[in-house]
């Protein structure tokens, strides 16, 4: 048990998987967090396929009570945690005129993107600081360009991500003295099955000049960056806020 683990959430399919496979081939073991009834198996076998090992551990994220066995199930099978990568989410559950947004559908989202992110972090970092570091030790938490970029027919996301961002710079100034590095990632428009429903009409506004660079964005763009965080290669950055956008978050005329 040499290589360092990796811990990615929402990681058995879209972004996550990329991210998990692109850990693996940079000599992370895996462990591939999603629901329990996720399908994990093309992750764990692009994991193994690069020599790595993967271990799935399928729970609900919003369930607070599951964490604690899961973090354990992960730690039997590949070793403590050293890199967590905070990736799983979801999107509105509707989308639609802000003054109609019901309090249950306002409540599934931020147990899913802030309560239950920012729970399952403070016992993986509480975890890390119990024990000597073998290897280095990092929390990367990918956000999106809604936590400053106002959407309002999805005002409940926007207010999920932008809380998250700010819950990533506090945990980065409680953690500064202890090494280990914080970061967020904040992807603009990705092809997922999270924006395949409005894929057209992306396309017809990346055509339009959205988007400076002119295309998509890819879950290997988000990956590229988790890995180079994690690498270390940017230790004194810590609490720093990537945008992985194409220049969609830049200010223009």
């Amino acid at each position: 048990m040499s290589r360092p683990v990796a811990l990615v959430t929402g990681a058995a399919r879209g972004i996550g998987r990329a991210i998990a496979l692109a850990l693996a081939e940079g000599g992370y073991d895996i462990a591939v967090a999603d629901r329990a009834e996720a399908d994990p198996t093309a992750t764990l076998d692009a994991i193994e396929a690069v020599g790595a090992r993967g271990y799935f551990a399928g729970f609900d994220l919003a369930d607070l009570s599951a964490h604690e066995a899961a973090l354990a199930a992960i730690r039997d099978a590949l070793g403590p945690v050293d890199l967590l990568v905070n990736n799983a989410g979801m999107g509105a559950v509707v989308r639609g005129d802000l003054l109609d947004l019901e309090p249950a559908n306002f409540d599934r989202i931020m147990d899913v993107n802030l309560r239950g992110t920012l729970f399952l972090t403070q016992r993986v970092v509480a975890s890390m600081l119990a024990a000597p570091a073998a290897h280095r030790r990092a929390v990367v938490t990918v956000t999106s360009i809604s936590a400053s970029h106002a959407s309002p027919e999805r005002t409940d996301y926007c207010i999920s991500k932008a809380a998250l961002s700010m819950f990533v710079q506090n945990l980065a100034l409680r953690l500064a003295p202890t090494g280990i590095g914080v970061y967020e990632i904040r992807p603009g428009i990705i092809r997922s099955d999270m924006t395949a429903a409005v894929a057209e009409k992306y396309d017809r506004r990346i055509a339009d000049g959205l988007v400076p660079a002119g295309r998509w964005g890819e879950g290997s763009d988000v990956a590229g960056a988790v890995v180079a965080l994690a690498s270390g290669a940017f230790a004194f950055s810590t609490g720093a806020v990537i945008g992985v956008d194409g220049g969609l978050g830049l200010a223009r005329l």
